[in-house]
């Protein structure tokens, strides 16, 4: 299913998605794997019980066998049986920074992934495609290291305190007031944790008798979020305007049930981009929607910051819209600032209401200065007031190994999902065997790359998920596309039935497509 929407009264740019469909053949044969699977897990399980099979995972002592079972044995079915066969495809440990190439210690298992063995052997310079270094500032050496390393011998490593009592140094309000410019926003506030932004501010924002009208492909943080703050949660179709205006009508008609009395508030909860599916939010029609029905609008940028707009300010920018028409704009240091944290911004008196309500603003430890000066170097070096142009070429670098990676990818038969413009993409593996062995193979080539399966992504839709940065240079691109391709054949992936043909008087960012045969 493409998506391209060109309305002039809305979007003042092309907006290309597609989510080619699942082929039928796949579908079945990955249900199919999944089923043998779960025939073979209970028979594992079964020899476990019977002491034909020795058990490793966590089991009650036989002293305590009348309490009330402290492990679900079914609950970890899954674990037991499904994600222990390719557990080797996560959690590798790295020893280097993590940028364009990372070292990685070899580790090896001889229980089946139950237990590992480190080698003491390095596995040097694998091209780093998994981790969220988008504008390449997760480095050792320039401006941003030697920045935080002068604060770190000024101010230490921690602070000790909270914001409210002793711990509010004068490297934060300069954040604060760098954020707010960058962002176009009256008042900002810096967080040390990005998952606790939203979990920790969602609750201080609504509550009992609010309505929260969630994406129902939104992260953990928002959902949770949304979970502690007592209110009602409805959920909509994944970027889909006409199910969130469908939300919207019903609550204002309707009201809350059985009182039928108004909603004290209603709040769209939104992703600027989406971490497992590539896609952009529809962003011009979510703001209309919210200025006709008098809603909220909550926008989580974590992936979209520093990585979208012509100069980095995110999905906003991208848009060419005003900061103004978004309530609450949140964010994380995490990933385009290589640096830890969150923020939100918006209104002064929103800023100041949170400084007080907010539970990680009055009970949370203070960022570390070192990590703050990193993100005030990053962002000024994005604003371009270091002096340089540095931070705006990163941002335009970024976009093109965006548009390049993706088109390569399509070119070879691959089954691509999300926004041409995303960062974010993602190969469909669909089969579980195909998982972990995607992930094996790639580190076999010095390519590191992350996969995702189930419970993650939905059970017939797993797959490998690259994240491109600034960092990247078109040879480490090239090789990586030439090491895919060859998996790709070898494991059988290229399932898309919209082939794109490579021309080569093509401009850039220009694709056409041809239909093959089944």
């Amino acid at each position: 299913i493409n998506h391209i929407v060109h309305n002039g009264g809305l979007y003042k740019r092309p907006f290309n998605e597609a989510f080619e469909e699942t082929p039928m053949l796949v579908a079945v044969l990955t249900y199919v794997g999944y089923g043998v699977l779960t025939l073979f897990g209970y028979l594992r399980d079964f020899m476990r019980q019977w002491k034909i099979e020795k058990c490793q995972n966590a089991t009650e002592r036989e002293e305590q066998k009348d309490f009330v079972p402290l492990y679900q044995d079914f609950e970890n079915f899954y674990n037991r049986n499904l994600y222990m066969r390719i557990r080797d495809s996560w959690n590798r440990p790295i020893c280097s920074v993590p940028g364009a190439k990372v070292d990685m210690m070899e580790r090896v298992s001889h229980d089946y992934n139950w237990t590992f063995t480190y080698t003491g052997r390095v596995i040097k310079d694998i091209i780093n495609m998994g981790s969220y270094n988008y504008l390449g500032f997760a480095q050792k050496a320039g401006a941003c290291q030697e920045a935080a390393a002068k604060v770190l011998s000024q101010y230490g490593a921690g602070v000790c305190s909270t914001r409210q009592e002793m711990g509010n140094l004068d490297k934060h309000e300069e954040l604060e007031k760098l954020v707010a410019r960058f962002l176009g926003v009256e008042s900002a506030m810096a967080y040390g944790m990005g998952f606790a932004t939203n979990s920790m501010n969602i609750p201080a924002l609504v509550g009992k008798g609010c309505l929260i009208l969630s994406d129902e492909l939104n992260h953990a943080s928002l959902v949770l979020g949304a979970r502690l703050s007592g209110a009602t949660i409805r959920i909509f179709k994944h970027n889909n305007m006409q199910s969130l205006e469908k939300l919207l009508k019903d609550a204002i008609v309707h009201g809350q049930p059985r009182t039928r009395r108004p909603w004290k508030k209603i709040l769209i909860l939104v992703e600027g981009i989406y971490s497992m599916e590539g896609s952009i939010v529809r962003l011009p029609e979510v703001i209309a929607l919210k200025k006709k029905y008098k809603s909220y609008l909550y926008l989580d940028e974590a992936h979209s910051i520093g990585a979208l707009g012509p100069s980095g300010r995110g999905v906003v920018e991208y848009f060419g819209l005003s900061p103004e028409d978004v309530d609450v704009m949140m964010g994380t240091f995490t990933k385009s600032f290589g640096a830890a944290g969150g923020y939100i911004g918006g209104k002064k008196e929103l800023i100041d209401y949170l400084r007080t309500y907010s539970h990680s603003a009055a009970y949370a430890t203070s960022m570390s200065p070192p990590v703050v000066e990193q993100i005030i170097t990053s962002v000024k070096c994005i604003m371009g007031e270091d002096g340089t142009t540095v931070g705006r070429a990163r941002v335009q670098q970024l976009a093109e190994n965006t548009r390049y990676f993706r088109r390569r990818l399509k070119e070879m038969g691959f089954i691509i999902y999300g926004n041409e413009d995303s960062p974010v993409v993602p190969l469909m593996l669909y089969m579980p065997a195909k998982i972990g062995a995607f992930g094996r193979e790639m580190l076999k080539r010095n390519i590191g790359v992350v996969v995702v399966g189930f419970p993650a992504t939905p059970i017939i839709e797993s797959r490998a998920r690259f994240c491109l940065s600034a960092a990247h240079t078109k040879e480490m691109l090239d090789t990586a596309l030439k090491e895919i391709n060859e998996v790709g054949d070898l494991l059988q992936l290229k399932y898309s039935r919209r082939r794109l043909v490579p021309l080569l008087d093509r401009p850039f960012d220009e694709t056409t497509y041809e239909e093959t045969e089944d």
